[in-house]
């Protein structure tokens, strides 16, 4: 077949790997406009874009989707499918319209559970053991056409956003060639989405990672490795700004601490800080701190003491957090 491709972040590169090497004609890229990125704010080309330079394939990066002038791009190409993984930006009714085969939407969730922007994260931080990839014919609403092919994979006690979306982002290019292979020989068929239990995994903005010590430490543990690395979740310390990456909760029993403030600071040795929260306790491994590199506890606290009592504080009130999905 002859597949338009869309999509931009790395997340979607093995995606369109997977159609170069299964025979289909990937006549065109469509991906974001570069963008700044980092603090020196350089412009970059998006992760789809690079590969697509690589292999001489045309690309297109609109900045508005619905001009007459990309639809006439797109249709130039003469595509029978167009293939979709975390593109980043809603089609509109004349593009979903224009391939004959649909456009087949390569998603980070098992729909209906989890439409939107930030599958893989909101999974993280709600605790879920399993999660997967569904394939499905786009409509004109968010993640809500009918479904195509599903794949499970289980949730690694210690995943972070980035490891899980690495494995699941493998797990969607193989999905995707099997998807084009039985609507190609008529052995997949499009499922409506039972709608009543959908939920949503909304865009995730940098205000998310921050830590409200209220929270039981399962709750703190899982936003953790949710918004690793992006946005990262963060503290602060003596006024200074704290990214946490890494933490596990503390295994029940010990001390009595009913009576202190949660974020107070029970311990910091030379392995760990150990921190009071909403229901246990937290012993947080590896810190960032403010315009400096990640690093192990240990050299955090190289030159630095940090007496039992000092609170983790939260500067902006509880009901600034988002409510999980």
């Amino acid at each position: 077949m002859r597949i338009i491709f869309m999509g931009t972040p790395e997340f979607a590169v093995p995606s369109l790997e997977a159609l170069l090497h299964s025979g289909h004609e990937v006549v065109g890229v469509v991906t974001q406009p570069d963008r700044p990125k980092g603090r020196g704010q350089a412009v970059v080309a998006s992760p789809i874009k690079q590969l697509a330079e690589s292999q001489g394939i045309p690309i297109i990066q609109p900045e508005k989707m619905k001009s007459p002038e990309l639809l006439q791009s797109l249709a130039a190409w003469h595509p029978d499918v167009i293939a979709v993984t975390a593109f980043g930006r809603i089609l509109p009714k004349s593009i979903l319209d224009l391939p004959p085969g649909g456009c087949v939407n390569v998603h980070g969730s098992l729909l209906p559970r989890y439409r939107g922007a930030a599958p893989i994260q909101w999974s993280l931080m709600n605790g879920d053991r399993e999660t997967g990839i569904t394939t499905m014919l786009m409509d004109e609403g968010m993640d809500t056409g009918a479904m195509l092919l599903q794949r499970v994979m289980p949730i690694e006690p210690e995943d972070t956003a980035a490891e899980l979306g690495q494995r699941l982002a493998k797990i969607g290019g193989e999905l995707l060639i099997e998807t084009l292979k039985g609507l190609t020989e008529k052995t997949v068929f499009p499922q409506e989405q039972d709608h009543s239990k959908a939920t949503n995994a909304p865009l995730l903005t940098k205000a998310a990672g921050l830590i409200h010590w209220t929270q039981p430490a399962r709750d703190i543990v899982n936003r953790i490795r949710g918004l690793s690395p992006w946005p990262g979740c963060y503290t602060f310390l003596q006024d200074q700004r704290l990214v946490i990456w890494k933490a596990k909760e503390e295994a029940r029993g010990g001390e009595q601490t009913a009576e202190l403030v949660p974020g107070t600071i029970l311990e910091a040795n030379k392995y760990e800080i150990r921190v009071y929260t909403g229901d246990g306790v937290l012993r947080v491994t590896e810190v960032q701190p403010a315009n400096k590199k990640r690093m192990p506890v240990e050299q955090f606290l190289q030159g630095r003491s940090i007496p039992r009592g000092e609170v983790f504080a939260s500067e902006l009130p509880p009901t600034s957090l988002p409510a999980l999905g």
